[in-house]
């Protein structure tokens, strides 16, 4: 547990302590393919069809190799990457790229366990899965996948603040305390009640003393480790989350969330969508939208023949008010309404028509009777 003080060694830990799990879960499968080919052996042995010795044996041959190799490669493509093991412990086999497994590389880890389980007892896969940065085996080497964890450990809960230490921990100095040192202290608080009380102390000597060189004022004299530790990490995620909640204000536009109305306070045009923007609203009965170009051709708020924002442009000069005619002016007749039943009078000089409408007109047409 000393290697725990370094980010590396507590990765290699994590690694390890993955592999019984791992285990568990060929051990289920491994159970359930014995138990299946011991099944169909049975069968084979007691059919009747059954009479050759050659027949017999290419058929157990065929039938431990789709055990053996399609077992896997069915589960693992159809459940995407569960076989009834990896159910039972919670894993899942996933490509490097986090997707799902694939036939193909369901085929690849199906041929290659064949050879690190069956053939030489797991020696190979046992010793790659050490040696490889990621735990993988030969299979999942050759086909690019990753067995992972789908149950997520118990979350510890973050360290308090010791109340009698409060005051002195609002001064301290952690600009120089990094984010590895961090998480060593973290998972050794995590830890403590897993460890004896000798490792407890030495342990917490050991990291405690590196949290020190980084942080300024030193602790109160006789303050044990572990309790040390929990308050600079209380202080250190107290300071994280004030400052996150900050710059999330400071994010925030217009200083507040928007409005139902879909505009931010304080922002221009407020309302929704803009009040006062061109072309808000219907219609008006000119045809043209509120805030459409006007007779001069600019909108209402634009600049004037003065070059100034003074509202909308002002409105023509008034017509003249109609004045009296002169005394001598003729009045006009009086009119009347225009209808077929009552024609208006000819003039005085103008020739009434021939009496005989039937008779030849003066450009010598005569109209039919």
């Amino acid at each position: 547990m000393a290697d725990v003080v370094t980010g590396e060694a507590v990765v290699v830990e994590v690694r390890i302590a993955q592999l019984p799990t791992r285990g568990v879960a060929f051990l289920i499968d491994w159970l359930v393919q014995w138990i299946i080919l011991i099944v169909m052996y049975v069968l084979v042995g007691n059919a009747s069809f059954v009479t050759d010795t050659a027949m017999t044996t290419g058929l157990l041959i065929l039938l431990t190799v789709l055990v053996v190799v399609g077992y896997p490669v069915v589960f693992e493509t159809v459940s995407r990457g569960r076989s009834l093991g990896k159910l039972a412990m919670g894993l899942r086999v996933v490509g490097d790229d986090g997707g799902p497994v694939r036939f193909r590389q369901a085929l690849f880890r199906g041929l290659a366990g064949f050879l690190e389980f069956w053939m030489f007892f797991g020696a190979p896969a046992l010793i790659t899965s050490l040696v490889n940065q990621r735990g993988k085996r030969l299979g999942d080497v050759f086909a690019g996948t990753i067995v992972i964890g789908e149950r997520a450990p118990r979350q510890e809960p973050p360290p308090e603040m010791p109340p009698q230490l409060a005051p002195w921990a609002s001064s301290l100095e952690l600009s120089q305390l990094s984010a590895e040192l961090a998480d060593t202290a973290r998972q050794y608080l995590t830890r403590w009640h897993q460890l004896t009380p000798d490792a407890r102390y030495q342990m917490g000597i050991r990291i405690a003393g590196q949290v020190a060189a980084c942080v300024a004022p030193p602790p109160p004299p006789g303050l044990p480790p572990h309790t040390y530790l929990a308050a600079v990490l209380a202080e250190r995620r107290r300071r994280e989350e004030l400052r996150l909640a900050q710059a999330r204000a400071a994010a925030a536009p217009y200083g507040g969330s928007p409005y139902a109305s879909g505009s931010y306070a304080g922002a221009p045009y407020a309302g929704a969508p803009y009040a006062g923007a061109p072309y808000a609203g219907a219609p008006n009965a000119s045809g043209s939208y509120a805030g459409a170009p006007n007779a001069s051709g600019s909108y209402a708020g634009a600049p004037n023949a003065s070059g100034s924002y003074g509202g909308a442009p002002p409105a023509p000069p008034a017509p003249p008010a109609p004045t009296a005619p002169p005394a001598n002016t003729p009045m006009p007749p009086a009119s009347r309404p225009m209808s077929p039943a009552n024609p208006p009078a000819p003039p005085a000089n103008r020739p009434m028509p021939p009496s005989n409408p039937a008779g030849p007109t003066p450009g010598g047409f005569a109209p039919p009777s």
